[in-house]
């Protein structure tokens, strides 16, 4: 991709106010399927279209990104496979942080990472602890993550505060549920990106894409590249947002 093309595609992104975008990276399975390769190639792969599409938010001025990679509901898959998949978040995490620091990316985690290994805990907090005070994009990873289960801590941590009289219920709002959520710091996403051709959202982020663009695409998530990028942002910039007004 040309310079040139980066630069319109940045200047699209500052005048539509696209700030955030929320992936569902789907199909990884399907993809080394499909190409009679084992499930774990394509969770690799997928690791390297993550990589891709980071430095494609970078290019195109897109500050924050928010990516599905481990739902609650995923531990129902085959023991080996969800073995696998803590292994190669806390693999890549290892191996690609250095890097990932020195391109200045932000690295959080949301999800109930309490209920992943100790091991894995420390890495991921050594990833966000490392990456704290950078300013390039903002990568984060909902791991062990459920809206729902989400919502409902929300909901106990805000009857807590009425039950101790820290607030009243006139005081609960929507900008209280939200500031009690897991992305609490971070703005919700403008556009929801679904590959793999599901149309489904699966749990995902259910209050925060109140207002989101979605925009699914039949590509599976390791077939997502820069180019696959630039189009959902041409996509984005067709869309009319009412806001429900």
């Amino acid at each position: 991709m040309q310079a040139q093309q980066e630069k319109e595609l940045k200047q699209i992104a500052q005048e539509t106010g696209l700030k955030h975008i929320a992936i569902i990276m789907d199909g990884n399975r399907r993809w080394a399927k499909g190409r009679n390769l084992p499930t774990a190639f394509g969770h690799k792969k997928g690791v390297d279209a993550l990589k891709t599409i980071m430095r494609a938010c970078d290019d195109f001025g897109i500050k924050y990104l928010t990516v599905y990679a481990f739902s609650t509901e995923n531990w129902n898959r085959k023991p080996e496979e969800v073995e696998f998949l803590m292994d190669l978040l806390g693999s890549t995490l290892q191996n690609e942080l250095k890097e990932m620091h020195e391109n200045n990316v932000v690295i959080s985690f949301i999800g109930k990472i309490s209920q992943l290994s100790e091991k894995l805990q420390k890495i991921l907090e050594n990833a966000v602890e490392t990456t704290k005070n950078n300013t390039g994009v903002h990568l984060q990873i909902a791991f062990n993550y459920g809206s729902r289960a989400e919502i409902v801590e929300a909901v106990k941590n805000i009857c807590e505060k009425v039950h101790s009289c820290e607030i009243s219920n006139d005081e609960i709002t929507e900008e209280l549920i939200s500031k009690n959520l897991y992305t609490k710091n971070i703005p919700d996403p403008d556009l929801l990106i679904r590959t793999g051709g599901e149309k489904r959202i699966s749990n995902y982020l259910l209050w925060q894409i109140a207002y989101s663009e979605i925009l699914v695409t039949k590509r599976y998530w390791p077939e997502f590249d820069k180019n696959a990028l630039a189009e959902a942002i041409l996509e984005f910039q067709s869309r009319q947002r009412r806001f429900g007004k």
